[in-house]
């Protein structure tokens, strides 16, 4: 019987070792949950449109990232960020699908953060003061945001940047390109892929913008700002 039970017990260190040596799941990338309800953006983002944005097309980055980084265990583990800074270090075999799905990953982690439920409205603090620095006025600043994004041809962006002194710019990227690679802090983002607005706008992209800035967390914009 303590043969037995000796036996018994090897068995399950065995296979308690063999579970805690596989790839753990925090080496996966996953969609973030949002912070809020699907509906929670209506009527300015519908809930279908969040649905199959968050839940599709985000999950399709997230999914295609993961398996092109299974060619190479070494790579996982490496937050999103590091792979999109150190590009040209991943495999060339893989670099383009890592670069496109990590970006893809990036943006839309970030375009989630910077919307919320009851906001839009005007920022305050120094992120105002910026924008009245460097555009002359949330006005003008808005007037130029909205034509850079309507300017760009077919799918992509458009950003609010910091540089290293605190300057802010806008910029366009196209499909899932991302500022962070020019050494370019992000402050809030829209996308203008057809698929975050074309259930509710159709080719309204304009109009789309026009909605878009009712929820635009000018409180989170203030905190990005703000970090050195």
């Amino acid at each position: 019987m303590k043969k037995f039970i000796s036996l018994a017990i090897c068995l399950i260190v065995l296979v308690t070792s063999s579970v805690s040596a596989r790839e753990p799941d925090a080496k996966r990338f996953a969609v973030p949950p949002l912070k809020y309800s699907y509906n929670a953006l209506e009527p300015y983002i519908d809930e279908q449109t969040m649905k199959v944005h968050h839940d599709k097309h985000h999950e399709a980055y997230v999914s295609n990232l993961n398996k092109a980084l299974d060619k190479y265990p070494e790579l996982q583990g490496k937050t999103v960020e590091q792979l999109l800074l150190s590009i040209n270090k991943v495999p060339s075999d893989i670099r383009e699908t890592v670069r496109n799905n990590a970006g893809g990953h990036y943006n839309h982690t970030f375009f989630w953060d910077v919307m919320s439920p009851n906001k839009g409205g005007s920022p305050k603090g120094n992120i105002m003061k910026s924008i009245e620095r460097d555009f002359g006025s949330m006005d003008n600043f808005k007037k130029l945001f909205k034509q850079t994004a309507l300017d760009r041809f077919g799918s992509g962006w458009a950003w609010l940047l910091k540089d290293n002194s605190g300057k802010l710019s806008i910029m366009s990227t196209a499909n899932q390109d991302t500022p962070i690679q020019l050494g370019l802090k992000p402050i809030i983002a829209i996308d203008v892929w057809e698929h975050a607005y074309y259930l509710k706008y159709q080719n309204k992209r304009a109009d789309y913008i026009d909605a878009w800035w009712n929820v635009v967390n000018w409180d989170r914009a203030e905190e990005l700002y703000n970090e050195k």
